[in-house]
């Protein structure tokens, strides 16, 4: 008997409960997995606490968590592409990762490159794929160009930093405190503006002697959202893909954005854009060049046991982590 973090109401982390969870034997299409290492995303959060689309967390009891490492244990009728004994790799839903063994769709599953890590993966392979989209994608960052990066210091941020100074542009990067300023720059971040103590609208008009960033990779929303506007060019694009301060204000796309410049907001969702077999392939592939290439690192400075996840959940509810987390079963 497998035992996972199994929830039964939604709600605090204290929801989570360590138990025994019967796993049945793969479905058609379906891969059998034993999990290595298992990633920790601030969106798990919301799925625990109820606060997202329905259509995400199936009904109670749930397990919750969509990134993963594991060994292939079995494979359902009409799986080829998969060998019982190979190292896979997912990063984007059907829920279920806080579990040591799960069934997973083998059409979203992925060959895990030899050479590569399976804590490094778990902690990059769903931030690493948002990320690519993000500056790929949703707007493709060109050499030169200035971009704002909201909680830079977080395992989205960190890797968003990284990957963007790669490509030549200028961060800027806000954090909460002098610590995770720090941890900003040495990943990339020119600019880390402590929320507290200075204006990031003030800086991003000085970097750019007033033209405004190119794009704004908004994660908090209410407290930051109006200012992130506000700090964007002619033309320039808001992403908003998270919101930890809470849903932003509403806002008038029709006569706003048109005020403020012809801005662009979206609310991008990974699902998306790897919702095609060839696009989550592109995406996995330049991500584990990137992990491979030294771009990326995770920076995992927490870890615990997959026992132990709701410490996970309480730590990184704190506002007060830095970097990655990992559950290890």
């Amino acid at each position: 008997m497998s035992k996972a973090q199994v929830i039964h109401q939604l709600g605090a982390p204290s929801a989570m409960q360590w138990m025994d969870w019967e796993v049945p034997d793969p479905a058609p299409g379906e891969v059998r997995l034993r999990h290595t290492a298992v990633g920790v995303n601030y969106a798990d959060t919301y799925h625990r606490a109820g606060i997202s689309h329905p259509w995400v967390v199936p009904p109670c009891p749930v397990v919750i968590g969509f990134e993963g490492v594991g060994i292939v244990e079995g494979v359902g009728d009409g799986v080829t592409e998969f060998q019982v004994g190979e190292r896979v790799a997912y990063g984007i839903p059907p829920l279920g990762s806080y579990a040591e063994i799960r069934n997973y769709p083998a059409d979203k599953l992925l060959h895990l490159p030899e050479g590569l890590d399976d804590r490094e993966v778990a902690a990059l392979l769903m931030k690493g794929m948002t990320a690519h989209y993000l500056l790929h994608r949703t707007y493709a960052v060109k050499p030169g160009d200035t971009i704002l990066v909201h909680a830079a210091a977080g395992g989205m941020g960190l890797i968003l930093c990284q990957w963007a100074k790669a490509m030549g542009a200028t961060i800027v990067g806000t954090v909460s405190t002098e610590e995770k300023a720090e941890a900003a720059r040495a990943a990339g971040c020119d600019y880390a503006v402590v929320r507290s103590k200075n204006s990031f609208l003030e800086v991003v008009r000085e970097v750019t002697n007033g033209e405004g960033c190119a794009v704004v990779y908004e994660a908090i929303g209410k407290d930051t959202m109006r200012e992130s506007l506000d700090s964007l060019r002619l033309m320039g694009v808001c992403a908003a893909y998270g919101h930890v301060s809470g849903p932003p204000d509403p806002i008038d796309v029709i006569q706003d954005l048109g005020r403020r410049g012809s801005l662009f907001i979206t609310r991008p969702a990974i699902m998306h854009y790897v919702a095609k077999r060839a696009d989550l392939e592109w995406t996995a592939r330049d991500l584990f060049k990137a992990i491979g290439d030294g771009i990326l690192s995770a920076n995992i400075n927490y870890e615990y046991a997959l026992k132990d996840a709701v410490k996970a959940h309480e730590a990184i509810e704190s506002g007060n982590t830095l970097g990655a987390s990992i559950l290890i079963p």
